[in-house]
């Protein structure tokens, strides 16, 4: 059984500190498993092949609807932190699958238009939204139909705690949480010098010094440097030298792209497109696809949630999936006049 060949190869030659797809905590709901492929192995698999997945290829990921071929989107983002993970994973004789699992899962919950997104429904849905819970949510209750996709603890857990206080459990999330930000710093870095927000000259000297002038060499070196730091370790961390940069580099990011910069100028638009759709379909449920309601409304029974609360639950759920181009268009359809039309 070719599964079992892949297991015990695992258990032979992964680092003692590296999760075993044949020692996972399980799924939720016992499955039989699969001749070929580990557990890990079909979590990715599942992961990408799923409508969420897809989704992200027209969301948002600091530019808000970029008329540019090349700025990064939310699944652009995605796959440069699986690269950037599996090849630290590798690095460190963990596991490859389970790390590359992660990755391709833990941003499924982002809103259209990125974070400024993720804020319009903070402000509006009493209970909270953060695009980790909704990622989880996403996996464990709405793809499928509302029956999820049934992944295993191990991944679960490095989506939940990607962002955050918290620290994964395993160590191939807390390598997904770290490449997450390596990703995102220097690609945000590269979009906003596309875009005239930044110029290279503009970045600190003294952080360029530690961490690179190119954008390939900086990632090199927090890369190198994760390695080094965490071999034969039972915990990833970079060493305090490159982490003090690289957050100093992140600040530097919120101070001059992130917050009140060219790049964030349609947030407020954006922001409002997303919470005006949210209080249209809670005054309007029926226009709300069926199976959200549904997923709603079971989990509420089990809760003791009120309908009023199991709507409005069911509305964040539909609103955060929408693309960038789709929330456009139900704004569009329901706020916007149409010409009248010329009858002759």
């Amino acid at each position: 059984m070719i599964r079992r060949e892949t297991e015990l190869w695992e258990e032979e030659h992964l680092s003692p500190f590296a999760a075993r797809s044949s020692l996972s905590r399980g799924r939720q709901r016992e499955e039989k498993e699969c001749d070929v492929r580990t557990a890990f192995q079909r979590d990715r698999d599942r992961i990408l092949h799923s409508k969420a997945f897809r989704r992200l290829k027209h969301k948002t990921q600091v530019f808000i609807a970029p008329e540019g071929d090349h700025y990064r989107t939310r699944l652009t983002h995605t796959l440069e932190v699986a690269q950037i993970a599996r090849t630290i994973a590798r690095a460190l004789r963990l596991n490859e699958d389970l790390t590359e699992a992660i990755a391709l899962g833990h941003d499924l919950g982002h809103t259209a238009f990125g974070h400024a997104g993720e804020e319009a429904l903070q402000e509006v849905y009493l209970p909270g939204f953060a695009h980790n819970e909704q990622s989880l949510r996403i996996v464990d209750k709405i793809e499928g139909g509302g029956a999820g996709l049934n992944l295993t603890w191990e991944v679960r857990d490095g989506i939940l705690h990607h962002t955050g206080d918290q620290d994964p459990a395993t160590l191939e999330g807390q390598i997904v949480k770290i490449a997450d930000r390596i990703a995102y710093i220097n690609h945000d870095i590269d979009d906003a010098i596309r875009g005239g927000v930044l110029e290279l000259d503009d970045l600190p000297r003294d952080l360029l010094t530690v961490l690179g002038r190119k954008h390939s060499e900086r990632i090199n070196i927090m890369v190198r440097d994760m390695i080094e730091a965490s071999r034969q370790q039972p915990r990833i961390r970079m060493s305090p030298e490159i982490w003090e940069a690289t957050m100093a580099l992140r600040s530097f990011l919120f101070e001059r792209v992130y917050v009140g910069s060219q790049a964030k100028a349609e947030e407020e638009k954006a922001k409002n497109i997303v919470q005006e759709l949210y209080s249209y379909y809670v005054e309007h449920p029926e226009q709300v696809p069926a199976e959200f309601l549904t997923i709603a409304r079971q989990e509420g029974e089990s809760q003791g949630r009120s309908e009023e609360e199991n709507r409005a639950r069911a509305v964040v759920d539909y609103v955060a999936g929408m693309t960038d181009r789709y929330a456009i268009k139900k704004y569009t359809d329901l706020f916007v006049p149409r010409g009248f039309p010329l009858f002759q």
